[in-house]
């Protein structure tokens, strides 16, 4: 589950790409991003022919150090699980009183 990370030198960005493989989006029929930076706002990652879900995101730097995200999948069925990515910099309570988990990816370098 391939995050990456590439600093902007022209602008104050981090351009982060999020990307899923058909593996461990377990047959999800789609997947979007729940971020922090966008004020949670759902971000539909593209499915490919090969079953990978990508997307990127240029996420300002200026005033922030990190920020929370986390992955909804859809199933065929119409039924929704979340993911959490293993590669993420850390992860974190989701505040929501159920045990839950957010991811969480340092922006500073």
């Amino acid at each position: 589950m391939p995050i990456k990370k590439q600093y902007l030198k022209s602008k104050p960005l981090l351009k982060v790409t999020f990307e899923i493989e058909k593996e461990e989006a377990l047959g999800a029929k789609s997947i979007v991003l729940l971020s922090e930076h966008n004020d949670w706002s759902a971000i539909e990652l593209k499915k490919f022919k090969n079953g990978k879900f990508k997307v990127t995101e240029n996420i300002p730097t200026a005033g922030n150090n990190s920020f929370q995200f986390i992955y909804i999948a859809t199933a065929d069925a119409g039924n929704e699980f979340n993911i959490l990515p293993t590669d993420a910099d850390d992860l974190v309570d989701n505040g929501m009183n159920n045990g839950g988990k957010n991811a969480l990816l340092q922006i500073t370098q």
